[in-house]
C-alpha cells in the first residue's frame, strides 16, 4: 500500500489498497485515517455534520424511514447528531447499538431519545441502559447509519476491525429483504481508492459524506 497522506476534498488523489492487502496495510490505513479525522478541529467538525446533515436528511431513505439506528461519535467520527435532532422532531424512533448482552460480537439497538441516561461499556463507549431500554434487533428498523473509518467508491467499508455491524448485519446476505438500508457517515477525506471486500464485508447501499452522497 502506498504511503497514506493528508487527503481534502479539492485535493489529492484516495489512496490505494491491493486487492491482497496483508492485514499490516489495513491496520495501518485504520491508524492513519482515525489521525486525520481527530485532527479536524472543533469548528471543521461543526461544519461538517452540518454538511452531512443537509445531504443526509434530504434522502427519501431517511425521510421516510419511521425506525432509524444512529451512533454517538468517538474518536473524530463525522457526528450524525444534527439529523438525528431533525429525525427526533419528526417524531422519528430514534436508535442506538448497544452490546449484545448474549452473543458476543454482536450489536442490539436500544430506543433512546437525547438527554436520556447513558452508561459506559466494557469498551469505555457511552451506550443506553438495557434495562431501561426497549430493544430492536437490526433487522426491525428501516435504516442503519453506521460510522466509517475509510470507505471506496464500491461501497466497501473500512471499520475498526472488531466486526460488531458485519456480524450483525450478516442475515442481509440471506435475506431476500432490502431492510435495514444501510448507510456509511464519514467524512470526505476519508476515502480510498479501493478497499480488498472480504467474505463477511456487508455492503452498503450508500455513503453521505459531508460533501456527498453515493449509492451503489
Amino acid at each position: 500500500m502506498r504511503n497514506l497522506k493528508a487527503l481534502t476534498p479539492n485535493k489529492g488523489k484516495p489512496q490505494a489498497l491491493s486487492q491482497a492487502a496483508p492485514a499490516t496495510d489495513l491496520k495501518q490505513a485504520r491508524r492513519e485515517l482515525r489521525r486525520q479525522r481527530r485532527a479536524l478541529s472543533y469548528p471543521q467538525q461543526q461544519q461538517a455534520a452540518e454538511q452531512l446533515t443537509t445531504w443526509l436528511t434530504s434522502l427519501d431513505l431517511f425521510r421516510y424511514a419511521r425506525r432509524i439506528a444512529f451512533y454517538l461519535t468517538s474518536d473524530g467520527e463525522i457526528d450524525p447528531s444534527p439529523a438525528r435532532a431533525i429525525a427526533e422532531a419528526a417524531g422519528k424512533r430514534c436508535y442506538l447499538p448497544v452490546l449484545h448482552p448474549l452473543k458476543l460480537n454482536r450489536l442490539y439497538f436500544a430506543r433512546h431519545q437525547t438527554g436520556q441516561a447513558l452508561r459506559r461499556n466494557r469498551y469505555g463507549i457511552a451506550e443506553p441502559a438495557l434495562a431501561t431500554s426497549a430493544l430492536a434487533p437490526a433487522w426491525a428498523l428501516d435504516l442503519v447509519l453506521l460510522p466509517l473509518v475509510g470507505f471506496d467508491r464500491n461501497g466497501t467499508r473500512l471499520g475498526m476491525g472488531a466486526g460488531y455491524y458485519d456480524r450483525t448485519l450478516a442475515f442481509r446476505k440471506r435475506s431476500t429483504s432490502c431492510t435495514p438500508r444501510l448507510l456509511g457517515l464519514a467524512h470526505s477525506l476519508q476515502e480510498l481508492d479501493n478497499i480488498p471486500r472480504q467474505p463477511w464485508d456487508i455492503p452498503l447501499d450508500g455513503i453521505v459524506t459531508d460533501r456527498e452522497t453515493l449509492f451503489f
